[in-house]
């Protein structure tokens, strides 16, 4: 059988390339999402620890809490399957922050955004493509660190992504989070968020959730789930082996030249002037 083609796997909607496991139909409908006031989004671009972080966050609950798919993945009936939960949801989504359903931003629904160091992003998107047969085949590091600074790659161009959000950091329903912060010092970060969602929670609560939410142990418990395959909080696989791959901070370096380096950081720095982070 034959590799399927990039047209099979990739379409563009309003300039960014998606996977087809979004639907074009849902996509265009995202607009007529019904938000509810207590909807928690996660946001963040591919690979920099979502379902790391929506694995803490569904473990601070004592209350019944229904943790998504990406609000983007699927067909258009996934807006309907959304409207149907009775518990308090949490959201999954990579949409840059310009592309969300506006109705999130009108009630003012909590949003949490985590980032990551982009070398390390690509890195890991690059080995996620590598064995990932819903996305284009890249055959080398080279080819695909070009297609990652162009932009030229599922969810887009990481600056314009995290740029999007970025212009929102100090609206008050938005919690910025860094993925390095978690690995460096989680109880922190989960106290962080048990503040920013209202959450009245002990410090051996915090201890235990953290005991649990390891990489390797979520690494471990994620790969023996056996529920419903299509149901992951990643939007670009149901395999759920390719979710966690290494989480180590600084593997760029195992992968960058000294040239891919010195050209990101040119990139870097042109794209990121205006950043405040």
């Amino acid at each position: 059988m034959s590799n399927p083609s990039e047209t099979e796997l990739i379409h563009m909607f309003k300039g960014i390339p998606f996977t087809t496991r979004s639907s074009l139909e849902l996509l265009k409908s995202l607009d007529t999402f019904d938000a509810r006031e207590d909807d928690v989004l996660l946001g963040s671009y591919p690979k920099s620890g979502t379902h790391w972080l929506a694995g803490v966050i569904t473990k601070l609950y004592n209350t019944p809490i229904t943790l998504t798919s990406p609000i983007e993945f699927g067909d258009v009936s996934k807006l309907e399957e959304l409207n149907k939960l009775s518990s308090k949801r949490i959201i999954p989504t990579h949409l840059d922050y310009n592309m969300l359903p506006s109705n999130f931003k009108n009630k003012n629904c909590k949003m949490i955004y985590i980032s990551r160091n982009p070398k390390d992003t690509a890195v890991s998107m690059y080995h996620y493509y590598k064995e990932n047969p819903h996305l284009p085949t890249v055959d080398t590091w080279t080819a695909f660190f070009d297609l990652f600074l162009e932009g030229d790659v599922v969810c887009g161009s990481w600056f314009d992504h995290f740029l999007s959000w970025e212009e929102h950091k100090n609206d008050k329903n938005i919690l910025f989070l860094f993925y390095e912060d978690m690995k460096k010092d989680l109880p922190k970060t989960v106290k962080e968020i048990s503040v920013f969602l209202d959450i009245d929670i002990s410090d051996d609560d915090i201890q235990d959730i953290c005991k649990k939410s390891s990489f390797s142990e979520m690494k471990n418990d994620t790969e023996k789930e056996n529920s419903d395959p299509s149901h992951t909080v990643c939007a670009l696989t149901s395999n759920r082996k390719l979710i966690f791959r290494k989480g180590t901070v600084g593997d760029w370096k195992n992968h960058f030249t000294p040239k891919q380096n010195l050209k990101f950081e040119e990139i870097f720095n042109e794209k990121m002037k205006l950043s405040k982070m």
